[in-house]
């Protein structure tokens, strides 16, 4: 069991790094220190516990967060930081949220549910695809997707009305849009 786990893990984490891409081939995410020498390996921080999804989603988190199954968490979580696409600065600023898994194609193959009181969104340009977060969602930073794949099964709540006009909401909200 734990052999598959291990195994579909490190088949989501490639999965994911290559998801988002603009039609480059990307083997590798590094992020380098100044002289081509390579710093860190970024990747996905995939997790299936409330705790690692609070951390995740942190001002020292990661630029993706996956889950492989539902998640409850029972306290107010704050999605912090600024972080760039594929973990490098070079890219531009994006986060991404993805409660789902996929097959070598992208499609995705399974959803899952993040379930929170409520989500405030601090990162500009979260993307939330491909899951359900069960809970209210209040955006406070610019460039906020709800992809079409994603639903968020709870109230959208936007800081103002120049947040709001940067949002793209293609997925399904099931309360109140304010």
């Amino acid at each position: 069991m734990r052999i598959k786990l291990f195994a579909t893990s490190i088949l989501l984490v490639g999965l994911l790094a290559a998801c988002g891409s603009n039609g480059e081939d990307q083997t590798e995410d590094t992020a380098a220190n100044g002289n081509g020498e390579e710093d860190a390996v970024t990747t996905a921080s995939i997790v299936n516990e409330s705790e690692a999804f609070v951390d995740a989603v942190g001002e020292d988190g990661t630029w993706i967060i996956a889950t492989l199954e539902d998640i409850t968490v029972d306290e107010d979580v704050v999605v912090a930081g600024e972080f760039h696409d594929k973990g490098d600065e070079a890219n531009d600023i994006y986060r991404k949220i993805a409660p789902y898994t996929q097959d070598e194609d992208h499609n995705i193959t399974d959803s899952y549910t993040i379930t929170v009181p409520s989500l405030t969104v601090q990162s500009e340009n979260l993307n939330f695809q491909g899951g359900t977060l069960a809970g209210d969602v209040i955006v406070e930073a610019n460039g906020f997707t709800l992809d079409e794949s994603a639903t968020i099964d709870g109230n959208l709540q936007f800081a103002n009305e120049d947040v709001e006009a940067s949002a793209t909401i293609d997925g399904e909200v099931t309360g109140e849009i304010e």
